[in-house]
């Protein structure tokens, strides 16, 4: 069984949705980043990215049987996302990125082992008793990828980095990015299709009682991969010891400290922040 520990999840903007979710069963957890809308909204909602993650999230909630294998779960999840989808939208999308995309993270016992399941830049931090931490998928390195994408798009475009998704001068280059999303194998996000499913990178984990599991959307995750306050052992050690707000006001305090992102490059002065604390019991 996966015991919950501690969650957090908060806006980077308060005025906002938070465009991240999060769900936990006995048997099975996730985090869900939903991909900032580039676009006029085609839903009839407060954010076409914040609804895709939590339809992410239920979808695996109502789905999640024990006996189930993780990838059928999720693919469940998003079948009935892509229904849901075709039933509310106020009129077909016309480009890539006007469709709504969610990174995921997603940890699933099955077979007396842990399967992880993944798109984009959430992670997973995984600490067995006695061993030292691993971090399950790509997202350190996505994430420095994306800071240098930044810097390079403000110097060019002679901005502050933190500027926002919505500048007229980034809208372009992100629209193509974003219109490559689903197309090549690595590429693949969490949409309203229910083969996205079968695209999500996957790795299978012991999981031995008393494992800890810390499950983080980018947002909070930027503790370590983009402002190196910590890396992935110390931050995990740092959760446990100092609690999830203690570790979320001080994100808050670097980006303060950094509001035009010239010290630590990114699109946004703050992101959304996921994290959910586990433990295999």
């Amino acid at each position: 069984m996966l015991e919950a520990v501690a969650m957090l999840s908060l806006p980077g903007d308060p005025a906002k949705p938070n465009d991240d979710a999060f769900c936990h069963a006995d048997h099975l957890a996730a985090v869900f980043d939903g991909a900032t809308g580039l676009g006029e909204q085609i839903l009839p909602v407060d954010s076409d990215a914040a609804w895709i993650a939590r339809r992410g999230a239920e979808g695996l909630i109502l789905h999640g049987g024990a006996n189930t294998p993780p990838r059928e779960i999720l693919r469940r999840a998003a079948a009935d996302a892509e229904t849901n989808f075709k039933t509310l939208a106020l009129r077909a999308p016309a480009h890539t990125y006007e469709i709504p995309f969610a990174s995921m993270m997603l940890v699933a016992e099955h077979n007396h082992q842990l399967e992880a399941l993944w798109f984009g830049d959430c992670a997973a931090l995984i600490k067995r008793p006695g061993e030292p931490t691993q971090i399950i998928g790509e997202a350190m390195e996505k994430r420095s990828l994306e800071s240098a994408r930044v810097a390079l798009l403000a110097k060019a475009k002679n901005l502050a980095p933190a500027a926002g998704v919505s500048r007229a001068e980034y809208l372009p280059a992100l629209r193509t990015a974003r219109n490559r999303v689903n197309t090549a194998e690595e590429s693949w996000l969490f949409s309203p299709d229910g083969g996205c499913a079968e695209h999500a990178q996957s790795q299978t984990i012991a999981a031995p009682p008393g494992t800890q599991i810390l499950l983080l959307s980018d947002g909070f995750l930027a503790l370590a991969s983009d402002y190196n306050r910590y890396n992935a052992e110390t931050l995990l050690d740092a959760v446990t010891k100092k609690g999830l707000r203690a570790l979320y006001n001080e994100l808050r305090d670097i980006e303060a400290n950094d509001p035009e992102g010239r010290t630590h490059p990114r699109f946004k002065k703050s992101d959304d922040a996921t994290a959910l604390l586990l433990r295999a019991i």
